[in-house]
């Protein structure tokens, strides 16, 4: 058995060598299939890493609100459908210490995007109607001027503050706070200037500009509802605790009955589960991707099959002279598999090593534009990778591996 592997190792490398242009085409489809299947999986446990490094920068104290039931799945109003059973007096209800002991502090969002402009000057931002406890629960802090206070938030103030980078795209080098602008044809008085803060959780601090929430409702947007709410929670290990203490608040609220949570018209998530649901959709992502990419290995292994029944052909004679020498149907038959499992082997290998090399460049790439980017081969993926390439070999190489076992001696002899 060792002198047909040895023989079987021997025999394709020869063939391999012989035929170099035809067998680098025939293990080209395995090679393509692998190495898809290896950066697929690498690049893609780089970007979960990076989201997941995103999700947790935000801190691990902190839990969201959003409108709409989601069960265990992705909120609709995360996928960009407007959901409106969260208002403002929601928020009101959640700060009251009498409902929710274990919340810190909580602040409401409407998001929007508008060209804000001043003079001649003009720039497309976002904007963010949030409350006055902005800064308490999200961090951060002014570098010029002020935030707006409680009593303006609930208020129709026409006043603003400004992201560093808007301040700067606005107004350069001139002092903005006390200028005029105009956001949707409304003019709002600049009072404040945000300290520069980049990007966090994919969302860019410094590209935006802070107004009153109501008067983002009524005289922005034209609505009465809330796209979100995040609250600071006193410790992240009353989590579960504060999740229910908010969860019971807005059923008071919304006067629903059921705490079982299929009726509710919310989702409330702690940064953990958040982690977990992304966790989920990537790694889903990531599998069916490489499942895409195997396809290309079911190609390949067809050229091997075609190549093994070129090889049959061509060594006929050589098939017949093992027969008359006392070489059964099972060695002819296990032979061609063995040699059809080595160059699929070989060709998983070369795949393996390009995908690695493909990732780390990857991870390189990322890494110089500043992306926390971890680059990982996982032993799942090589194993994977070296399985799959032999079992294709197996499959495919039965056809012309049987062909060449059922060969007559006498007439494989008189083949030409």
């Amino acid at each position: 058995m060792i002198l047909q592997i040895k023989q079987a190792i021997k025999s394709p490398i020869q063939s391999l060598l012989a035929n170099k242009v035809r067998s680098f085409l025939t293990i080209l489809g395995i090679v393509i299939g692998v190495s898809a299947v290896v950066i697929i999986m690498a690049v893609g446990s780089g970007a979960q890493s990076l989201i997941l490094s995103q999700i947790e920068s935000l801190g691990s104290d902190l839990i969201g609100v959003l409108p709409g039931n989601s069960g265990d799945g992705a909120p609709a109003s995360a996928m960009g459908i407007v959901v409106t059973t969260l208002t403002y007096d929601d928020l009101q209800a959640i700060k009251n210490k009498n409902n929710a002991p274990n919340i810190i502090d909580a602040t409401a969002y409407v998001k929007g995007f508008s060209t804000v402009s001043w003079g001649s000057n003009s720039y497309d931002t976002n904007i963010s109607g949030t409350t006055a406890s902005y800064l308490d629960v999200e961090g951060g802090g002014v570098e010029f001027g002020r935030f707006f206070t409680e009593a303006e938030e609930k208020s129709t103030s026409k006043i603003v503050v400004l992201g560093s980078t808007v301040a700067e795209e606005i107004f350069g080098s001139s002092d903005p706070i006390g200028k005029k602008i105009k956001i949707k044809k409304k003019t709002f008085e600049v009072i404040g200037v945000m300290k520069e803060r980049g990007t966090v959780a994919f969302q860019n601090f410094d590209d935006q500009v802070f107004i009153p929430i109501i008067t983002m409702q009524k005289s922005v947007e034209g609505i009465d509802h809330v796209s979100m709410m995040r609250m600071k929670i006193t410790s992240e290990e009353n989590t579960e605790i504060a999740i229910e203490e908010v969860k019971a608040t807005l059923r008071e609220q919304h006067g629903i009955k059921d705490t079982s949570g299929v009726e509710d018209d919310f989702t409330v998530r702690g940064a953990a589960q958040a982690l977990d649901i992304i966790t989920t959709i990537t790694d889903s992502l990531k599998f069916f991707l490489a499942a895409m990419a195997g396809i290309s290995l079911v190609v390949g292994g067809i050229g091997i099959m075609n190549i093994m029944l070129i090889s049959v052909n061509e060594r006929t004679r050589e098939i017949g002279l093992r027969k008359a020498v006392g070489a059964n149907n099972r060695h002819i038959l296990i032979q061609f598999l063995l040699e059809s499992i080595v160059l699929t082997l070989l060709g998983g290998l070369i795949g393996l090593v390009l995908g690695a090399v493909v990732s780390y460049l990857v991870a390189i790439i990322a890494r110089a534009l500043d992306y926390d980017w971890a680059f990982e081969v996982s032993l799942f993926s090589i194993i994977l990778s070296i399985t799959v390439s032999m079992f294709i070999g197996l499959v495919f190489g039965i056809v012309p591996a049987k062909r060449a076992s059922e060969l007559e001696p006498i007439e494989a002899l008189r083949y030409e």
